[in-house]
């Protein structure tokens, strides 16, 4: 019997696995980098080692420390939750030959599956139906491709190739990216298929011969080929597909002597169905399953460690359920990755909680407080959704998305929202390629009638907690003159633009003609109100270091505070190239005198585990090279300076 459990990763994920062993009564271990020793899920554990540095090569990765910190802590058991060391075999050899529990696959099983070549050969055999070409056999007739890296998943080392002459490039590019993520280069190409469905199939088996297929989930909503939205069951699908795919996964578990949770996944084109991969751990998405079945993912995986058989049969789904991945980024600047502190993170819901009625969910990593660095994944919470049909459940996500209150970084709620929202989503008409195909719909943000709203309601806000911190002029209203004089103007900035909001007073009242029709009706303490026309609008604003939170009906939204003096020592030399996020200088490709071309590589990043390219926007000479290859930069940071000249 397992008393304690040491989860071997960090996060959302192992302030899940520690949700049910309270639930459980198992006492539990946290291990974590210098970066993480004030993250919630090292507070949330009983005990906590230590594991010194921060980049996960120096501690997540790093299998030696981890079993010494289970062997410190006194656990006899390993999580090892998702990414990381989830699905290295050799981790999960040593954890045993430790004398450890390991929660999870057989270290063969692992083998077998890791490697996405040697998987497809397995799938082949056991008569589960696959996409395949030879890197070396490709022509014409064989593209669109998809370069894949062998060892790894979310996205990295993938790379679509629309002509021949892009192969050799691609294929550098996608070995170079698996290296950096998961420490091996193979990569391989497979017939690429943009129209097709994402759906995977949830498996879980024991030790005794016993295997559950529980139930499949939709994950076609894709940013390079990570997903953004999942959801249980998958809507649509054909009963021939279905089945299809229920009965492939059955085969791939067998086929290994699976045992624990997993997930294998697939492409599905009308009544095809091909196996991408099987993924021999618990998936990030795993939430959506547990609230339409109300199983305990994570309790299974415990008991079936434990050596505990299956017994019965996994419940039908009931209910639909829908998730997001909340993530720190910024959809209108290409994505990059967003760092800072989090001052405000409110979603409302239940926390890791598996509903048992309509209910919201939040599975998050983070808090208010919270530091968002460069060294791990971006993702800072998923949003589930559970209700008894999927529209209900569509309308739920969306709503609290809306009212949520996330502020410190930049995130994807937009871009989130909009999916929800578009028809063809809302119709369960996805594929692989939908997000692309919206990307600009998705990615407009909302309207700038909202933002002028929230940027007058900060305005006035400031204007008038001003005037009340101020004692000796508490009685003299906010904007007042005591001569004619033109409007007050307090200016902010949203992304690349800016809005100059303008105001005065009328005797204890404060009036702008910033908006049309839109008047000032309140304004004190945190709470603004607006009318627009004949509606009435509720706002509350929070101040704090050069950035205004503004929280109302159309969402939340952060405007930095434009100082009406710039200091000399932070303006930067004119053709300075900056880094768009904090991050790691891996290549630098230029020399200083080098004659470049707009978009010339010049500086390559890693930030959040992905790769960046910094390119030239002009043609023209290097004149400086501010940084070298090992460098971590903040964001903002010159780079290179560029003297641009005409092509």
């Amino acid at each position: 019997m397992i008393r304690k459990i040491l989860v071997a990763n960090r996060g959302e994920i192992a302030r899940r696995v520690f949700r049910t062993c309270r639930d459980l009564g198992i006492a539990t271990v946290a291990v974590h980098s210098d970066a993480d020793v004030h993250a919630p899920f090292v507070r949330g554990a009983d005990f906590a080692v230590r594991l010194p540095g921060d980049a996960p090569s120096e501690t997540y990765l790093r299998g030696d420390l981890i079993i010494a910190a289970a062997r410190l802590a006194g656990a006899d058991a390993v999580h090892p939750g998702y990414g990381f060391l989830s699905e290295n075999a050799d981790f999960a050899r040593a954890v045993e030959a430790a004398g450890l529990t390991w929660i999870g696959p057989t270290p063969e099983s692992i083998e077998a599956m890791g490697s996405k070549i040697r998987a497809k050969q397995i799938m082949a055999e056991a008569g589960v139906p696959i996409l395949d070409v030879g890197i070396e056999a490709v022509t014409h007739a064989d593209l669109p491709l998809l370069v894949k890296a062998s060892a790894g998943g979310g996205g990295r080392g993938m790379r679509v190739v629309e002509s021949l002459d892009q192969l050799d490039g691609e294929l550098a590019k996608a070995e170079a990216e698996a290296r950096s993520a998961f420490g091996d280069g193979t990569v391989f190409v497979e017939p690429y298929l943009p129209m097709a469905r994402h759906v995977e199939v949830q498996v879980l088996s024991d030790a005794h011969g016993t295997t559950w297929i529980v139930g499949d989930r939709d994950c076609s909503i894709q940013r390079r080929h990570q997903k953004v939205i999942e959801e249980a069951p998958a809507p649509n699908l054909s009963d021939t597909a279905r089945e299809t795919l229920h009965s492939a996964a059955r085969a791939a578990a067998e086929a290994v002597g699976y045992r624990g949770a997993g997930t294998v996944e697939f492409l599905v084109d009308g009544d095809r169905v091909f196996f991408l991969e099987m993924n021999t751990r618990l998936q990030v998405e795993h939430p959506v399953t547990e609230c339409v079945t109300g199983l305990d993912l994570v309790a299974h995986q415990i008991a079936v460690a434990e050596g505990r058989p299956l017994e019965g049969g996994p419940p039908a789904p009931s209910g639909h359920a829908i998730e997001v991945r909340l993530y720190a980024e910024d959809p209108a600047d290409g994505f990059a990755p967003q760092t800072g502190r989090i001052r405000a993170f409110d979603l409302g819901g239940t926390a890791f909680g598996i509903p048992r009625a309509p209910a919201l969910r939040v599975d998050s990593g983070v808090e208010a407080g919270s530091e968002v660095g460069i060294h791990y994944d971006a993702m800072l919470a998923k949003v589930i959704a559970y209700a008894a049909d999927r529209p209900s459940a569509i309308r739920m996500l969306d709503d609290a998305l809306r009212r949520g209150r996330i502020h410190g970084v930049t995130t994807n709620t937009d871009l989130l929202r909009a999916a929800l929202n578009d028809d063809e989503f809302t119709a369960g008409r996805m594929h692989t390629s939908l997000l692309d195909q919206r990307i600009d719909d998705w990615t407009a943000g909302v309207g700038a009638r909202a933002v002028h709203k929230a940027a007058l309601a900060a305005a006035v806000c400031e204007a008038a907690r001003a005037a009340a911190f101020a004692p000796v002029l508490a009685r003299i209203p906010a904007a007042w003159r005591n001569v004619p004089s033109g409007p007050r103007v307090r200016t902010y900035r949203r992304g690349r633009t800016e809005y100059a909001v303008t105001y005065t007073s009328q005797g204890q009242r404060l009036v702008s003609d910033y908006i049309e029709n839109v008047s000032v009706l309140d304004a004190r303490g945190d709470y603004v109100l607006l009318q627009d026309g004949g509606l009435r609008e509720t706002y509350h604003v929070a101040v704090d270091d050069g950035v205004v939170d503004v929280s109302g009906p159309h969402g939340a939204f952060a405007l930095d505070i434009v100082p009406v003096f710039v200091d000399p020592a932070e303006a930067v030399a004119q053709g300075s190239l900056l880094a768009p996020m904090p991050a790691t200088v891996i290549a630098v490709a230029v020399e200083v005198g080098a004659q470049i071309n707009k978009g010339d590589p010049v500086v390559l990043l890693e930030a959040m585990k992905m790769q960046h390219t910094v390119a030239a926007p002009a043609p023209g000479i290097v004149t400086a090279l501010e940084v070298s290859v090992g460098q971590q930069v903040t964001a903002g940071a010159v780079l290179a300076i560029i003297e641009e000249k005409e092509a």
